[in-house]
């Protein structure tokens, strides 16, 4: 599936009727269409290369690219940055905004500057405290959390202003998403957190790793038995563990983060092969995931394995035919 309409780059595409936002991810989604998003670390650079050479990694195989934002509380080129560096390209990126470093009015200021630069897409977070990064003695701001920073977002595009009530000339035409984990316990409450997001404004979800499909498919039973999936797009978190031993670091320290004993045991069993393992696992995860009623789509994170994602993603098959955007492309064929 190609849309005809697709931007060269630097051009947006136009809002089509009953949608919010010209971004492509958005029409892929309410096209029915199975989407693949994956995240860009931001380089410690101050070289647009480097952001567009770690991009044209994804290119054909993802349909957004998302630019983390002071990921683990450490510093890089801000998410705003490198959004504004791919649209620049015709890429299809997503704003992430933690609440952790900035107040209310930089992060209005941010939506307003990203929408103009060709951004479509934000995903709006709490943020990881500051004692988990590289600047523990800075400042955590957190004058918003994920729920009002949605609420903001929705009140900005929709209402045609600020928190403050003062009007605002021309909206930011964003689609709105948030993050769930229905790993966290306890797991009946995830689906009730999901449903207080969309009743605030969130259009679309990524989730945590899903390494667990029985507690992931609870999960999304429970959503749709409120009645959520037909009110925002899940997008299942997926990614290659690069070994057993990082598998197990990250379950015993990044919180939220659940990895089953059997993928752990798995990845061990394949002695030097733990990376081709990984990346074999996450092919069959995405494979599964697929046919979860209510999946609609992929977000793979591939944290230093990004040059892995374009093999995983055509490996896995989830895209069928279809070829996403990427700059180059000749969409009329």
């Amino acid at each position: 599936m190609i849309f005809s309409d697709e931007p060269t780059a630097g051009e947006n595409l136009t809002i089509l009727p009953g949608h919010v936002s010209p971004g492509r991810l958005e029409r892929v989604l309410r096209a029915g269409a199975f989407a693949v998003t994956t995240e860009l670390a931001p380089p410690d650079s101050a070289d647009p290369l480097e952001v567009y050479r770690r991009a044209e990694m994804f290119d054909g195989a993802v349909d957004a690219i998302n630019a983390t934002d002071g990921s683990g509380a450490n510093c890089h080129m801000s998410s705003f940055a490198v959004c504004a560096l791919l649209s620049r390209k015709g890429y299809s990126s997503v704003l992430q905004i933690s609440c952790r470093d900035r107040n209310r009015i930089a992060i209005q200021g941010d939506l307003l500057g990203a929408a103009a630069m060709g951004v479509a897409n934000v995903l709006c977070l709490t943020g990881d405290g500051i004692q988990a990064g590289d600047h523990p003695e800075a400042k955590p701001v957190f004058d918003l959390g994920a729920m009002t920073l949605i609420k903001t977002v929705k009140t900005m595009r929709d209402e045609n202003r600020f928190l403050s009530g003062r009007s605002l000339d021309t909206p930011p035409q964003l689609f709105i998403g948030a993050a769930a984990n229905p790993f966290a316990p306890p797991l009946d409450f995830r689906a009730e957190r999901m449903a207080s997001k969309i009743e605030a404004g969130a259009q679309f979800f990524q989730t945590q790793y899903c390494f667990d499909i029985p507690v992931f498919k609870e999960f999304m039973q429970r959503a749709g038995d409120l009645g959520l999936l037909d009110k925002a797009y899940v997008l299942a978190g997926v990614g290659p563990m690069a070994s057993a031993r990082s598998a197990s670091w990250i379950r015993d320290n990044v919180p939220g983060i659940h990895i089953p004993d059997v993928i752990i045991d798995r990845l061990l069993g394949a002695g030097k092969k733990q990376k081709a393992e990984g990346r074999k696992i996450c092919v069959e995860m995405m494979q599964q995931l697929k046919e979860i009623e209510g999946v609609a789509g992929v977000h793979v994170m591939a944290y230093r394995q990004e040059e892995s994602v374009k093999q995983i993603v055509k490996d896995s098959g989830v895209l069928g035919d279809r070829v996403p955007w990427h700059p180059g492309q000749d969409v009329t064929t």
